[in-house]
């Protein structure tokens, strides 16, 4: 065990955020820390850091233990380059390495005692540097440094020019350097495109600490974490497996646990209105009766209704007039500014009724792309054509279509003036915006309130083609998952701008993978964008792979395709055990929803701890699965 809290509680004024949150971490665990926005997520973190006080409770940490924490809001600000800044990192290598250097230097000049002092120094300092890994430290520095999206130009910047968000991804790179123990990551991927995420999931997943992260990057979490601990009305839960095994396991266990729920409080007024008519008799017996019925109703372990699901956004997009089939044309279009090309021979099109993601690594032009669409600037090569009756809306990621002066209200009024106060109210409140939150101004709300009332400015338009950049930034999961259902029942058109690749693969038909020479089209989601990504790359290298294979002897080649049986016997066998687990766990939380075994308590604890012990040993034939298909 390296982390451990217990009972830890937490308020603010009279707002309790957490409370009673208990739960112990191994060393080497990857968690995934999930909760809707305010659910007190970052609050924890700062109280594992010590930078908040708990009220109650307390945390357990080995003395030894190193800890790093990321925050949202963390950057650098220096006037070293980013290659210099990253490098403070080993600055005690450096200086090992340094007095190496100096003593190969001085041993040809010396002889006899000082020799052997030297020599043995040399050992010892040759040792430590193995044990701090510090002769790779140099390919770490550059891996980091390209992982995390720098070009060669901007390792060389100064860290003062650069923008708040590579100033962040700086930070980022400057604590993974570090690898303590403990590392605490509360929206890392924020300011990294798709090819940046993956590499982050893949130096996390070989990362040797314990990890916990805070993320709305479901894709994310389902590739690295093992474990998710989730924050919800100031309370933890503990789930062991990825995101998707949580959120499967959380819908059935609330939908169990509502069912017997609503079972044993029928239960209880059918012996409630028993009690009351014998009691109504004024009889000897029936007021025994009565009283020996009011004895067991008391001894009945009364089950507590599942905590109200937070508020989501509950949003409707139907366009109110239709475009034709053909909605969009883009030709060979190209943008340069001050004569350094950003991007050329663009060509793609987009028919009605398609959902189409707009992906490239940060800086490529994909927000550019939209304004040129926009008709905002003039592109310097190309051209584009709208079909017939298209009309757009559009979504900004900057929300600079808002009036930062004017109240929720009045930005959808005065945007929509033949409205009524009602129909108005209506339509917020559907955004979660209530009562007096209306009258907030537009400067005062958070970046996730600003993208509500911006989705609910295009609700209320004429548009058919919707074009959204990065709709998804500020969204908690819950709110992620109802615009997800939204645009896959939309009947108009939809193109947008993310690197969310789980909501990608939620709602997009059509990928448009934006280079600098050329758009790469894929008509599928982002998993089948992967699929035709690998077999390119498989293509590429098959000659290579086909020269390594003839190289094998014939011996060898048996031994392989002997492991190889073996393997795939090892595989079915589980995949049939994982089926016949898989189905007694389904058996048993379909019994739990029985009113025999909703009603009688110690039946109903003995067969939800039968279902919780093969659930355990399901998450341990996942693992060796895992392992198999590696």
């Amino acid at each position: 065990m390296i982390l451990a809290l217990n009972d830890v509680s937490k308020a603010f004024g009279t707002d309790t955020v957490l409370e009673k949150i208990s739960f112990h971490i191994e060393e080497k665990e990857k968690i995934g820390i999930v909760g809707v926005n305010g659910a007190g997520k970052s609050t924890l973190f700062k109280i594992i850091t010590g930078e908040l006080s708990t009220d109650k409770g307390s945390i357990v940490m080995p003395g030894s233990a190193t800890l790093g924490y990321f925050s949202q809001d963390l950057e650098i600000d220096s006037t070293k380059t980013v290659y210099e800044e990253l490098k403070t990192v080993f600055e005690p290598v450096m200086n090992i390495e340094r007095r190496l250097r100096h003593i190969e230097n001085s041993m040809p000049k010396v002889t006899g005692k000082e020799y052997d002092m030297l020599m043995s120094e040399y050992s010892d300092l040759s040792h430590k540097m193995e044990e701090m890994n510090g002769y790779s430290y140099e390919s770490r520095l550059r891996g980091v440094i390209k992982g995390l999206g720098f070009s060669d130009e901007e390792r060389d910047q100064p860290i003062y020019e650069l923008s708040g968000g590579q100033k962040t991804r700086v930070a980022l790179g400057k604590l993974l350097l570090t690898q303590p123990d403990i590392l605490l990551l509360d929206e890392p991927t924020n300011h990294l495109d798709i090819g940046s995420v993956q590499w982050l999931e893949e130096y996390l997943k070989n990362y040797k600490g314990t990890l916990l992260i805070i993320t709305h990057d479901r894709y994310f979490m389902d590739r690295v974490v093992g474990k998710i601990i989730e924050i919800e009305n100031g309370r933890s839960t503990v789930y062991f497996g990825n995101y998707s095994h949580y959120a499967e396991k959380k819908a059935a266990d609330r939908k169990a646990l509502l069912h017997r729920y609503i079972n044993q409080q029928k239960e209880i007024k059918k012996q409630e209105e028993a009690i009351k008519t014998l009691k109504s008799f004024d009889r000897e017996k029936s007021l025994k009766r009565a009283r020996s019925k009011e004895k067991n109703l008391e001894k009945i372990e009364r089950i507590e209704a599942p905590d109200n699901l937070p508020d989501t956004m509950r949003l409707t997009i139907k366009p109110k007039k239709e475009s034709g089939n053909d909605v969009l044309f883009v030709n060979d279009l190209a943008m340069s500014f001050d004569g350094q090309p950003l991007f050329s021979n663009i060509s793609f099109d987009i028919k009605k009724g398609e959902k189409a993601a707009l992906i490239g690594p940060n800086g490529i032009g994909k927000t550019t792309l939209f304004r040129i669409i926009l008709e905002r600037i003039e592109p310097t090569g190309g051209s584009f054509k709208k079909g017939a009756n298209v009309e757009i809306g559009y979504y900004d990621q900057e929300q600079e279509d808002l009036s930062p002066e004017k109240t929720i209200f009045d930005e959808i009024s005065d945007a929509y003036p033949t409205l009524t106060v009602t129909e108005i109210r209506n339509v917020l409140a559907a955004f979660l915006f209530t009562g007096d939150d209306v009258f907030k101004t537009v400067n005062t709300l958070s970046g996730g309130e600003k993208g509500r009332v911006a989705l609910a400015k295009i609700m209320l338009s004429n548009a058919n083609l919707l074009m959204l950049d990065e709709p998804t930034n500020h969204l908690d999961i819950n709110s992620k998952e109802i615009l997800e259902q939204a645009l896959r029942s939309y009947e108009g058109t939809v193109l947008y701008i993310s690197h969310d690749r789980y909501f990608i693969n939620a709602t997009a038909q059509k990928i448009i993978e934006i280079q600098s020479e050329k758009a790469a089209v894929y008509n599928g989601g982002y998993d089948y964008y992967m699929e035709k990504r690998a077999e390119a790359n498989e293509t590429s290298t098959a000659n290579i792979r086909t020269e390594t294979d003839n190289k094998l002897d014939w011996k060898k080649q048996k031994k392989l395709q002997s492991e190889q049986r073996k393997k795939e016997t090892a595989i079915k066998k589980l995949a049939e055990k994982i089926e016949e687990t898989e189905n007694e766990i389904d058996s048993l939380s379909a019994l739990l929803e029985t009113e025999e075994v909703c009603t009688d308590p110690l039946r109903s604890q003995e067969v939800f701890e039968k279902k919780e012990k093969l659930e355990n040993e399901l998450m341990g034939m996942y693992e060796e699965w895992e392992e198999l298909n590696k």
